[in-house]
């Protein structure tokens, strides 16, 4: 049965922190795999994973950078990933199955937002290879040892989502490239991925159409979410002129108090959620935002928009693209 896009009343909200979510949460004996979970976001889901007792694997582009970040943290582990690049996920994956454990949870936060026009692989758009390609491979490659833990794997998007759907008839952008589309497009990937793997993961009849065998039960359930607006280094490609005039940052390079921004801690606190909180047990496949589950996309004249759009959720859509990342990728953990 699918999960109803509406909240659940978590008792949490826009202010929370990661520590706040897992405040008598004890994760002793379960390990979580974080993908940028260095920098960022990603990094404060790492310390707060760690501090309730996981053991945190964070593989990394920039190894070294990783381990310095998370120098003196207890029960954390680095390994290499460049998600950009198949082999080194196939690599990695490999690397992670022969050590014969588990994954409890996965939180998919690496990624990378309005970069300039850039192709990786056989020519793939950056941002669509990066956040969706390569952790749509991962995932399917790590499947035996979630499969095992039996828990969930959160897919971090972004409000981004609400500018574009999936670009059908020029997916890489071979016709014309707009960066924030091509973001849009990226993080509404994010999403419909989320929606079918809780669908294919929990053993919901696939449409003939996909071609895909029936999902085996495996008890993995899978959430994505926007994480609020946070100043980390994901910005590092939107420059300086452009973020003072989407009224990010002011003059001095400050954060703008006319922008509802989260601190890193607060930033993290959806995504921790999404992958702990015994509220969700039983539930999958919806958008999260704010610690809950969000509503339908709308527009608030404080908060400006919010919310998830129908074209992320649409489970045609996940169907279809599941289909083609597979093609793309060469990997289907469900064929």
């Amino acid at each position: 049965m699918s999960t109803p896009q509406r909240p659940i009343g978590s008792g949490f909200g826009f202010d929370s922190t990661a520590a706040d979510v897992l405040d008598g949460i004890d994760l002793s004996g379960r390990l979580a795999l974080v993908t940028g979970g260095y920098s960022g976001i990603g990094l404060e889901t790492t310390r707060a994973l760690a501090a309730a007792g996981a053991h945190v694997v964070v593989p990394a582009r920039r190894r070294a950078t990783a381990e310095e970040a998370l120098a003196g943290l207890d029960g954390v582990e680095t390994d290499e990933l460049d998600l950009a690049d198949l082999a080194s996920v196939r690599d990695f994956a490999e690397r992670f199955l022969d050590t014969g454990r588990r994954i409890d949870l996965m939180i998919n936060s690496a990624g990378i937002m309005a970069c300039p026009e850039t192709r990786v692989g056989p020519g793939w758009e950056a941002q669509f290879a990066t956040n969706h390609l390569g952790h749509f491979a991962l995932v399917n490659r790590l499947w035996p040892a979630l499969a095992e833990g039996g828990g969930r794997v959160v897919s971090v998007s972004s409000r981004g989502h609400l500018r574009s759907g999936i670009r059908w008839d020029d997916v890489m952008f071979e016709h014309g490239y707009d960066k924030w589309e091509a973001y849009g497009q990226a993080k509404t990937a994010n999403v419909l991925f989320a929606v079918r793997l809780d669908e294919l993961a929990m053993g919901a009849p696939p449409r003939p159409s996909q071609g895909l065998r029936e999902g085996r039960d495996a008890g993995v359930r899978t959430f994505a979410l926007h994480p609020g607006g946070i100043i980390t280094p994901l910005q590092r490609h939107v420059p300086r002129e452009e973020q003072i005039a989407n009224g990010w940052i002011d003059e001095d390079g400050n954060p703008s108090t006319a922008f509802p921004f989260k601190t890193p801690e607060q930033g993290a606190a959806t995504q921790v959620w999404a992958a702990t909180s015994p509220r969700l047990a039983g539930l999958g496949g919806v958008y999260c935002e704010d610690c809950d589950i969000a509503e339908p996309a709308g527009e608030d004249p404080e908060k400006g928009a919010y919310g998830v759009a129908d074209h992320a959720l649409d489970p045609e859509q996940a169907a279809r693209l599941w289909t083609l990342s597979a093609e793309l990728t060469g990997v289907d953990a469900f064929a």
